[in-house]
């Protein structure tokens, strides 16, 4: 499957008025950055254990509103060799949340005439509500391919059997779901895990190693082909934490760990050169990391059209 091909939207497609999907090459790897929509969080959810005004500050800066605004998922695909393998699966659909503008990935890979049957692997960051869901949306999993592997650390299926949500700070409700969601995942997909420890392997190029932090099996997934290099850092990146990477996000289960591993990330990736994509930065969500002082400073890509 050549992604290069989806990145024009057919005239028969959505009448959605911004794009939601972009297209690059890493070497010989096919990549299609995929939005999932956007989910309206407290901006506190940003940095719950920094000073409110200096939160307030840094919202004001960045010409965000000072109480909610919308967090972007992204989602990527990837062809390497003969794989289709598909990073998260976004949020799915959960009515009780109310969150109308995300769970959008299955319809904007249909419009971009991805079959679910030909994704050959899924490889999962995470198994927060926001990375699994799309499994979850009714009659996707008759659609998959029956022999589809799904790649995911051990420690996360591990923490996910009495997950802790002591050091997190999160809206109400959303423990609830995200227990419910991990336990769905679990009976509905069980038999298709394939657990790795450390790193491993997905397809020629595309590797998967574990950060922990974010959650206790938190991975990222490194592309490289001909020289070139792309990192899909899950949730180990948010927009704030170039400027602020000890600010804690609320949805990070070890704080702590997780603002250790961003700074290393962002070190390697400000050493590298790579191209970085996240979860939840502005789509298409992909640029570069630079040092800036004692912090880092985000350099998105020009459009390529």
């Amino acid at each position: 499957m050549n992604l290069q091909n989806t990145s024009h939207p057919d005239r028969q497609g959505s009448d959605e008025l911004v794009p939601s999907r972009y297209a690059l090459r890493i070497g010989e790897i096919d990549v299609l950055v995929v939005s999932d929509g956007v989910l309206p969080l407290p901006t506190a959810m940003l940095a719950h254990n920094a000073d409110p005004a200096v939160r307030a500050a840094w919202l004001d800066d960045m010409f965000l509103p000072p109480d909610a605004f919308d967090w972007p998922l992204n989602v990527v695909v990837v062809s390497s060799g003969r794989q289709t393998i598909l990073i998260d699966a976004g949020l799915g659909l959960d009515p009780d949340l109310h969150l109308p503008r995300a769970g959008q990935l299955i319809k904007r890979l249909e419009a971009a005439g991805i079959d679910l049957a030909a994704v050959t692997d899924v490889v999962l960051t995470h198994m927060h509500m926001d990375h699994i869901g799309g499994l979850l949306v009714d009659g996707v999993k008759d659609r998959l391919h029956p022999d589809l592997r799904i790649h995911v650390a051990a420690a996360e299926v591990k923490f996910w059997e009495a997950p802790d949500f002591s050091h997190v700070s999160m809206p109400p409700g959303f423990p609830d779901a995200l227990r419910a969601a991990a336990k769905r995942f679990r009976k509905e997909y069980d038999s298709q895990l394939l657990l790795f420890e450390e790193e491993y392997e997905v397809a020629p190029g595309v590797v998967v190693s574990r950060t922990g932090g974010h959650t206790p099996g938190h991975s990222v997934v490194r592309l490289a082909s001909g020289g070139d290099r792309l990192m899909f850092a899950g949730d180990a990146v948010f927009p704030v934490g170039f400027e602020h990477p000890d600010w804690h996000n609320g949805f990070e289960h070890d704080p702590e760990e997780a603002a250790r591993v961003r700074v290393r990330l962002m070190q390697e990736l400000a050493a590298t050169s790579e191209l970085l994509v996240a979860t939840h930065m502005p789509f298409p969500s992909v640029g570069r990391v630079a040092v800036a002082g004692d912090a880092f400073r985000w350099v998105p890509v020009f459009w390529d059209y």
